[in-house]
């Protein structure tokens, strides 16, 4: 249920990025878009983001965490870019800039679906 929970949220988070972001975009057959993505997202964060935040700790800890949001950026771009690439889903971000605002929009779009929806931590 968790598992549900989290997929729905990071949909609907991805869903504001769209519509809130001018840089990304989606094609036809929208809510299909944000639950594939939903779903190839996770697993770029589950597989990529640690390398990437473990590569770039002396940026982390010179900017004190903000370099983080850079790294998040990049995931978000580089999922989308999967995305397309491999499994021909249509969400489209346009530049790093786009990628950097979405990546934004997401975290805060999930903090605030998280704390309403009450999804616990274990």
């Amino acid at each position: 249920m968790k598992l549900l929970l989290r997929w729905l949220i990071t949909s609907l988070s991805l869903f504001a990025a769209a519509a809130l972001v001018p840089g990304i975009r989606v094609s036809h057959d929208a809510w299909t878009v944000f639950a594939a993505m939903a779903v190839i997202l996770g697993l770029v964060n589950a597989i990529v983001r640690p390398i990437l935040k473990l590569l770039s700790c002396p940026l982390v800890i010179l900017t004190l965490g903000l370099f983080t949001l850079v790294i998040n950026g990049i995931t978000l771009w580089l999922a989308s870019d999967i995305a397309v690439s491999w499994f021909h889903v249509g969400f489209y971000v346009d530049g790093f800039l786009a990628a950097f605002l979405g990546a934004l929009v997401v975290s805060i779009v999930s903090v605030i679906l998280t704390t309403v929806l009450g999804e616990e931590k274990s």
